[in-house]
């Protein structure tokens, strides 16, 4: 089968999104596919032998501490010269948004999956007046998929309160092997504490921005002396948070990947994840696979994931002082250690295969409805001839 994929965000970026991609091109290239990525052009030209198609990225006003690329016909050339079976639109929002009219104007059968809460975010960026045009914008572009895909059974409720059609959720997944309690490292622990590595160290990785609702976490640090911070990502929101973390015990680190941050990992002691948007967030799983126990707020998606007193502990996000309040009782060592084995347990069994594998059925299944409705097409057209002559 040959398979394009259209996304708005691919290598040498690094989110959740990326990580999950990478995963299943390599489970289909195992399984004797073809694939295609077409995305903003970062000056990568191929992942592990895979071609990728740039398409032009430019900066916008909102978020310039990454590229995006704006619509254009060249997906249309190039989605014709590969005459792919199917195409996977992930996050349609810009280029992804020509992904979908060109791959439906073709008559290509195609996926899209949702991945991130653009609407929800609105408020962050003082926008609430759009939360209304980005959910109409988005189900367009959804609605006109064979088949849609999110990552949690909470988002796919809300998908479908919004009317967005045939939606299923997309099994999680994690690189069980690579993040492992085994990887804690001494010199780790002493960087990411900035050399006090008998406090209790509290860890955040993802993407610096406002909807991440990182700033919360001052508050631990202001509360007790016993705990220190490390942020590893980067992003829009960085300069902001360093001076809000001014006189604090936190260390900023920038992006890390691959093994050294799995060291970063298992040389904390919790993880802490504050935001309220997410649709999944790959680095709970993470971080479980690491045996971290976890402070997340209470939401759907987070409930999906962490059991409360068992593998982490969720707050209530309407209860002022709540979130300090449970990061705090980590100052208990027993309760933290619990915490982390289960959360490990959890997870040990889990990989990247089952999902893959999932999605591939996926498109498996569009490209077989999408054969039987040519046929009978067809079939109806020689009947229609027949009976004229």
């Amino acid at each position: 089968m040959k398979i394009a994929i259209i996304t708005e965000t691919f290598v040498p970026s690094t989110d959740g999104v990326v990580t999950r991609l990478k995963a299943c091109i390599r489970y289909f290239k195992r399984e004797g596919h073809d694939v295609r990525v077409i995305a903003p052009d970062l000056g990568v030209d191929e992942f592990e032998g895979v071609k990728i198609e740039g398409v032009p990225a430019r900066t916008l006003l909102l978020y310039r501490s990454k590229k995006f690329s704006l619509p254009t016909r060249k997906v249309k050339k190039m989605l014709e010269a590969y005459d792919p079976d199917v195409v996977h639109v992930v996050n349609p929002a810009l280029v992804g948004a020509s992904g979908v009219r060109y791959a439906k104007k073709l008559g290509i059968p195609m996926l899209a999956s949702f991945h991130t809460q653009v609407p929800k975010y609105a408020d962050y960026y003082n926008l609430p007046m759009f939360k209304g045009f980005l959910w109409w914008y988005f189900r367009k572009l959804h609605n006109q998929a064979d088949l849609n895909l999110c990552t949690s059974e909470a988002v796919k409720e809300e998908l479908l309160e919004q009317n967005f059609h045939n939606v299923h959720v997309w099994k999680r997944g994690v690189d069980t092997d690579l993040f492992h309690p085994d990887n804690y490292d001494k010199e780790m622990r002493e960087k990411l504490s900035d050399g006090r590595p008998d406090k209790k160290l509290l860890l955040f990785v993802g993407r610096l921005a406002p909807e991440k609702e990182i700033e919360k976490i001052k508050s631990v640090l202001d509360s007790s002396d016993e705990f220190v911070l490390a942020i590893v990502g980067d992003g829009p929101h960085r300069q902001s948070l360093e001076k809000h973390f001014k006189g604090t015990n936190t260390v900023f680190t920038g992006f890390m990947h691959g093994e050294e941050l799995a060291r970063a990992y298992a040389s904390s002691d919790v993880f802490v994840f504050p935001s309220t948007s997410e649709t999944l967030g790959l680095v709970i799983t993470e971080a479980m696979a690491s045996g971290l126990p976890l402070v997340a707020a209470k939401s759907g998606p987070t409930c999906e994931q962490i059991e409360d007193n068992r593998t982490g502990l969720l707050y209530d996000k309407d209860k002022q002082g709540d979130f300090t309040q449970t990061v705090l009782r980590f100052a208990d060592e027993t309760l933290r250690k619990r915490l982390a084995k289960d959360a490990r347990n959890d997870i040990a069994e889990m990989g990247w295969d089952t999902q893959s594998k999932q999605v591939l059925d996926f498109y498996k299944e569009i490209v077989s409805i999408a054969g039987k409705k040519l046929k009978h097409n067809n079939i109806n057209s020689s009947n229609l001839e027949a009976e004229n002559k």
